[in-house]
């Protein structure tokens, strides 16, 4: 089994494994190590007595996975509530997601049962499927973080996979399955540890399948599209505190657009350039907006406008928990005007979209969703569905800092891939570009205020992940379940 150095304790192993394991996840260039990692860390938690020691091991394994990858949160966290010290409050949510994964634990050993704090083979067995269970846990886990009103779904062990060929599978099951090859393989690999070698094998087929599936996929090919692509630099807590007017960032999106515009080119403007929505009559031309009536109806909408109508429009589909949406918001007033009086922002609920569907402009069915949509699958993937030519994701990362710009940017890659559609980022700070089918970036502008003149195939490929979603890598994951549970169950012996 797997003793921690220098006899340290549980939660000190746990976190050092946690830290580790953050390390090799997106954007850092280091995900061929992440299914090691992950092995030794299922080996660790599945090699303690109860199933209490397992969630308590992965308790604080995610602690500290998730206070490193989304370290920049306590940034946000301290600029929202006007001090960097108040940033400790981001210690929270890293405990709730450690919360998460402790549960995860608990269930699964629960579930798998075996002998573990019995000597020999049973123990062996015992533990094994202890980790079998656990890396098919871990990406039921992260199915469901996908889900419900404070869905949060960093970090995805899929994503470390972006920079390898492999990550083109996610065509075939989306991020998921590039999880469920990362979890797999960690299993295997401990397995192999213990002398066991069949299993390895077959995750050597699996990457060998997943690297030339990765390397035969070309671009597609489709009538030429265009579109002027912006980034600006608005501030964005100058934004909500309405320190800057509508009418002054109107002025800043609409200049970067008369002044750069080419013929034929359609203007993308980010989320809520547009902060009153009388003034998308000043805009002449076809275009994509991001319009907001946040004194108003607190909508966020993109639009599609040809000069002198709204043709179609889209409500963002997940608004941001504790940025758009604020749970409890009636019951807990007095709270949440306290802190609308530190913030010297309007913390009222964004409405959710009730439906999406793509916005149609010049006969190009674009399919448009809204900044934090980005970073779920099913949003693009239903635009996909209903005739989305092209995806079009405006957003607003102002809010993020460090490491939260490059994840943000990195999944929507990965929607591209998963769609086979070309991804266009309009945004106020952040990454700007256009993406093409394969995940790769192919203009892209991430510092001051310019404009990127995107050109682009309109495609109509149809993906697997299209027509069935996760499905395939969800049963997958029950699938190292199951198997988890067969390895500790009494092996009959013949008379």
């Amino acid at each position: 089994m797997l003793r921690p150095p220098l006899h340290l304790p549980p939660a000190a192993v746990s976190g050092l494994l946690g830290l580790a394991l953050a390390l090799t996840l997106a954007p850092l260039p280091t995900g061929i190590l992440t299914p090691v990692v992950l092995a030794a860390l299922l080996l660790y938690a599945a090699s303690t007595a109860t199933p209490r020691g397992v969630a308590g091991r992965l308790f604080w394994a995610a602690l500290v996975m998730n206070a490193v990858h989304l370290s920049w949160l306590m940034a946000f966290v301290g600029q929202l509530l006007g001090s960097p010290a108040l940033g400790v409050l981001a210690f929270l949510l890293y405990a709730v997601e450690g919360s998460f994964y402790a549960l995860m634990g608990y269930l699964v050993a629960r579930l798998i049962g075996g002998v573990p704090v019995l000597p020999g083979p049973q123990r062996l067995s015992g533990v094994l499927g202890r980790v079998w269970g656990l890396a098919g846990g871990w990406v039921v886990l992260e199915a469901l973080r996908f889900l419900g009103p404070f869905a949060f779904p960093w970090p995805t062990l899929g994503y470390s996979l972006i920079d390898t060929p492999m990550i083109q599978i996610a065509d075939l099951g989306g991020v998921l399955l590039c999880s469920v090859l990362v979890a797999l393989s960690a299993a295997a690999l401990v397995q192999f540890w213990h002398g066991r070698t069949k299993a390895l094998w077959g995750v050597v087929v699996c990457w060998l399948l997943a690297l030339g599936y990765g390397l035969t996929r070309v671009p597609g090919q489709g009538i030429p599209g265009q579109a002027l692509l912006q980034r600006t630099a608005v501030d964005a807590f100058a934004k909500a505190s309405h320190l800057q007017s509508p009418e002054q960032q109107f002025q800043t999106y609409n200049r970067l657009t008369q002044d750069n515009r080419q013929p034929g080119e359609v203007p993308v403007w980010t989320e809520t350039a547009i902060q009153d929505p009388a003034l998308l009559k000043l805009t002449p031309m076809n275009g994509i907006y991001g319009v907001a009536d946040l004194l108003g109806s607190r909508s966020n909408k993109a639009v599609a406008w040809t000069g002198s109508a709204v043709v179609g429009s889209n409500d963002k589909a997940r608004p941001v928990p504790f940025g758009e949406y604020f749970p409890l918001r009636t019951q807990l007033d007095p709270a949440w005007r306290m802190i609308e009086g530190v913030t010297h922002m309007n913390l009222e609920t964004t409405p959710a979209a009730v439906q999406l569907s793509p916005l149609t402009l010049g006969g190009v069915v674009y399919g448009t969703y809204i900044c934090y949509d980005s970073v779920f699958p099913w949003v693009a993937r239903q635009l996909t569905r209903q005739g989305a030519q092209v995806l079009v994701n405006i957003s607003n990362d102002s809010w993020y800092t460090g490491w939260g710009v490059q994840q943000h940017f990195l999944m929507g890659r990965v929607r591209a891939i998963e769609n086979r559609r070309w991804v266009l980022r309009s945004v106020n700070k952040g990454v700007a570009g256009s993406i093409d089918d394969l995940g790769r970036p192919r203009l892209t502008l991430s510092r001051g205020e310019g404009v990127i003149h995107a050109r682009f195939p309109l495609l109509t490929t149809k993906t697997l992940f299209g027509e069935v979603g996760d499905w395939p890598a969800l049963l997958l994951a029950l699938g190292l379940l199951a198997y988890g549970w067969q390895l500790t169950r009494p092996k009959l012996t013949r008379p």
